[in-house]
């Protein structure tokens, strides 16, 4: 059985999907787990301090953002559900739990997310990643 290689051929280095998207999560080099992955709060660090490997690749653009929508809002819809359900709390106490809860859980998942998001394309040689020219697409003619 052969392995599936995004954005290269098969003779480019494994590397393991969830190692790289947990060292991603925890702001880490995906390659060495040591170096980190953030310049700034959501700024990826161009190039590994550690390790060197090149990491201007990325392109997580959206996918990070919508990510942590989809779970914040998971997590929040059940637990307002759930609460709403056992105990008789009123609309400004919902709102005093669940607009902060909403807040501060989108802002601490952002910066992990998008973590596991890069290391999710390093590990399958996306953007550049495998080692080939970072081209954009052209559109054809109509």
């Amino acid at each position: 059985m052969s392995e599936i290689h995004y954005g290269g051929d098969a003779a480019q280095a494994n590397r393991p999907l969830i190692r790289s998207m947990w060292r991603g999560f925890l702001c880490r080099c995906p390659n060495c787990g040591e170096g980190r992955l953030f310049d700034r709060f959501l700024k990826v660090t161009p190039e590994c301090a550690k390790c060197g490997e090149e990491l201007h690749h990325h392109r997580a653009d959206d996918l990070p953002a919508y990510l942590v929508i989809f779970i914040v809002g998971h997590i929040v819809i059940a637990g307002f559900m759930g609460v709403e359900m056992t105990s008789g709390l009123g609309l400004w106490q919902h709102l005093a739990i669940w607009v902060p809860l909403t807040i501060v859980g989108s802002i601490v998942l952002l910066q992990p997310v998008k973590g596991a998001v890069v290391g999710l394309q390093w590990a399958l040689h996306m953007h550049g990643f495998g080692g080939e020219k970072d081209i954009l697409d052209d559109h054809p003619e109509l």
